[in-house]
């Protein structure tokens, strides 16, 4: 899906670039602030899991195809979509032992590197492992970037505006996993992510959840955002165990709109930090 905007008006010194990066897929997204929307999107799914050295010669060959893309950006920013993470409380956190953090839980590599986003108003902090091949392509291309993992982002725009006193959860969705986090009193009270295969597989998942937190499906709000729609089967099983589902309102969030794109898809390219 490739979707691009030409503006001589424009002044082009000032566009930012966002990148996802997931081991499904690529989404790359421009945007200007003195436009009044997206001057270019690119996104490449992939029907299975690959790796980083593929996913490096598969943005290589998105930029070699657009023109744009080999611009001089105000902002490079690339986000991490990967399950391969951990939140801990900023009190505890401890840099020189950030491994440590992930190792119970997560597969990880000797000579891996471990990055860190600090989520200072929440005293979270989020640990992960960034694929640095990509790390270096990009600051070979631009120069100085920025990179974070997608739940900084995720957690970063709806903690800053939810205000809501009583249980509510997010779900975000991407291809074959999706991220659950439950807010009570303006504060985290859960954040992980799963993989699926199933509709069956998501609502056990969720279910589970709500059932852990002792949180009532019957009225618990839940606003879906990502890759999820009203006729698509995750909604349908959704809907048939929780009876407030909504989707997420960009009208809060002076989020940038992509032409055929619902408000609530996109959701971590259209709020990067």
């Amino acid at each position: 899906m490739i979707l691009q905007k030409t503006d001589n008006i424009i002044d082009k010194l000032k566009n930012r670039l966002s990148v996802q990066v997931s081991l499904n897929g690529l989404s790359f997204l421009v945007t200007n602030p003195e436009s009044e929307g997206v001057l270019f999107f690119a996104e490449k799914k992939l029907d299975h899991s690959t790796t980083p050295e593929e996913l490096l010669m598969d943005i290589e060959s998105i930029m070699f195809k657009n023109d744009i893309l080999n611009s001089t950006f105000a902002e490079v920013s690339v986000v991490y979509a990967t399950p391969v993470y951990s939140l801990v409380p900023h009190s505890l956190f401890d840099e020189t032992k950030a491994s440590e953090y992930l190792k119970f839980n997560s597969k990880i590599l000797a000579n891996d590197y471990m990055a860190h986003d600090v989520l200072e108003n929440q005293e979270i902090v989020v640990v992960y492992v960034p694929f640095m091949n990509i790390n270096n392509f990009f600051f070979e291309k631009y120069g100085s970037f920025s990179y974070y993992h997608s739940v900084t982002v995720i957690l970063k725009t709806i903690l800053e505006k939810e205000k809501y006193t009583l249980p509510k959860m997010y779900l975000h969705f991407q291809k074959n996993n999706f991220d659950c986090i439950v807010l009570k009193n303006g504060e985290l009270q859960l954040c992980n992510s799963y993989t699926y295969k199933t509709p069956e597989d998501f609502i056990y998942y969720t279910l589970f959840c709500m059932e852990q937190l002792n949180l009532n499906p019957e009225n618990l709000p839940v606003v879906l955002c990502g890759e999820i729609e009203k006729d698509d089967e995750n909604f349908k099983i959704a809907y048939t165990y929780i009876r407030n589902l909504e989707f997420f309102d960009s009208n809060a969030s002076n989020i940038k709109t992509l032409e055929e794109d619902m408000p609530h898809n996109h959701f971590i390219l259209k709020n990067v930090l």
